[in-house]
């Protein structure tokens, strides 16, 4: 059986770095509590039995496996290929972000790139589809935990689902922070199942 644990990071501060532009400064008090609280959760009921502990290379990603370490007893490996979409260089402020990407029109979001040198979502789409299948048939038959972001899990679904960019449009799962998106596939099939998903019961 090969099990893949998705793990969204806690909540975070995204603020001017010192190099004048804006991005991660890491978790805030309210997600260093989330992570806390998987942590204790996991430490608890010995749910996950990792073999494999993977992080993004973001701050507020790296701090939430950090936490939660102890808990799944794996030396934590950073991949930038688990980070979030490339899609700006921070120039801009979210406001400023969000009020340029509403006015894109929707059949271009897919296909709109903020700077030269940054993803668009179809590229984007695209890392995770590459990154996942690597990550899955590298370790199979093993469990595999990685701590990274909303928008990279979301699109976990149309990796194993097959849907494509016109389903992204109309639907997409929720996905809170530090909650758990469990993907399991039993030797010998070719399928993938969905265990469970958007997983927060630690913050109830």
């Amino acid at each position: 059986m090969t099990h893949l644990y998705l793990i969204r990071h806690g909540a975070s501060i995204e603020g001017l770095q010192e190099n004048g532009k804006y991005g991660d400064l890491g978790l805030s008090p309210e997600g260093i509590q989330q992570a806390e609280q998987l942590r204790d959760r996991l430490a608890k009921t010995g749910e996950i039995k990792a073999d494999v502990f993977i992080s993004s290379t973001m701050r507020r990603a790296h701090e939430t496996a950090q936490i939660i370490a102890s808990a799944l007893g794996q030396p934590i490996v950073l991949d930038e290929a688990f980070e979030e979409w490339r899609g700006d260089d921070g120039s801009l402020s979210p406001e400023e972000f969000t009020a340029r990407w509403e006015a894109v029109p929707r059949l271009q979001k897919a296909y709109y790139r903020w700077h030269p040198d940054y993803e668009n979502r179809l590229e984007f789409t695209l890392r995770v589809n590459q990154t996942l299948n690597c990550i899955v048939q590298e370790h199979t038959g093993k469990t595999i935990v990685i701590v990274t972001h909303g928008a990279f899990i979301q699109l976990s679904f149309a990796f194993f689902f097959g849907y494509g960019e016109a389903s992204i449009e109309r639907a997409s799962p929720e996905i809170r922070r530090t909650s758990i998106t469990h993907w399991q596939k039993p030797e010998g099939m070719q399928m993938w199942i969905l265990e469970r998903s958007n997983d927060y019961h630690h913050l109830l």
